[in-house]
């Protein structure tokens, strides 16, 4: 009984690796396209770094499972580069390494700085896919990174390994371990909050819906890999921190997607607000 589950925890772990490993790709395609990376807000990215230091600090002092520790490496670089990116563009906007076009206001604001990098391109020439596109796209991606998590457990599994017999769950409980899990649940729920603020002022332009697809995806099977691990009472509770971080902030991130779905909504009904006449 144990054995299944194990092997559906690792299953599950491994799709959320792949899931990881990409979720970062359309945000910072997204700032190097744009030469801006305005669409996030610093106290998003910080508070996420913290939260990252600290679930990667913790994993390794609880010695969870391997997947959970490479995924904390992995968010923790991806959060060095998000940060280094909205920096380098800062710095080439005040070295006037950036142009911003003349019909635009010269007073750079985090939100100038979006409309400029969103209207470089001619206007008739950024026609805004369809819903349907989008679905089609992003279920395609979704359906890739799956089959890759799962490819990669299979190749993980028919590599030689002397341990044939996997061990049980540690139950014991570390109040170290605790108080670092529960600070980066915190930190990843506080995380999304100044990004759905930040949304309402640039109707999310400069973000990627990516970010958010895998995001959702790769905490609900992070959540349900250490879940199908054991249902032991004692190991949930060791576990909650994780589950809560990774659990909890899913909600947040469909309401960033509403935001999304919403602002693409009054776009493609009325316009934007401060579009430029042509």
């Amino acid at each position: 009984m144990f054995g299944e589950g194990n092997a559906a925890s690792s299953v599950l772990g491994w799709i959320s690796i792949a899931c990881w490993i990409v979720v970062y790709s359309p945000q910072i395609i997204e700032n190097y396209q744009l030469e801006s990376g305005e669409g996030l807000s610093l106290l998003f990215i910080y508070v996420w770094l913290l939260g990252d230091i600290c679930n990667l600090t913790g994993a390794v002092m609880a010695g969870l499972l391997p997947t959970v520790i490479i995924i904390g490496v992995y968010y923790t670089l991806c959060d060095t580069v998000l940060l280094c990116q909205v920096y380098y563009y800062r710095w080439k906007r005040q070295t006037g390494r950036h142009v911003v076009p003349a019909h635009l206001p010269r007073e750079v604001s985090e939100e100038t700085c979006l409309i400029a990098d969103s209207r470089l391109a001619n206007p008739s020439e950024r026609r805004e896919p369809s819903i349907t596109r989008i679905f089609v796209q992003y279920l395609a991606a979704v359906s890739f990174v799956s089959a890759t998590g799962v490819a990669a457990y299979c190749i993980s599994n028919w590599l030689p390994n002397d341990d044939t017999s996997p061990a049980l769950p540690d139950t014991r409980l570390d109040w170290h371990i605790q108080v670092i899990g529960w600070t980066s649940a915190a930190a990843y729920l506080g995380a999304r909050l100044p990004q759905i603020v930040k949304n309402f002022k640039t109707r999310c332009e400069g973000l990627a819906p990516g970010l958010f697809v895998f995001s959702i995806m790769g905490n609900t099977t992070y959540a349900l890999s250490i879940i199908t691990a054991s249902r032991d009472a004692d190991y949930l509770i060791r576990n909650a921190s994780w589950l809560a971080g990774s659990g909890l902030t899913v909600f947040l991130d469909i309401l960033v997607l509403s935001q999304f779905f919403y602002y693409g909504f009054v776009s493609g009904q009325r316009g934007w607000i401060d579009r430029v006449p042509t």
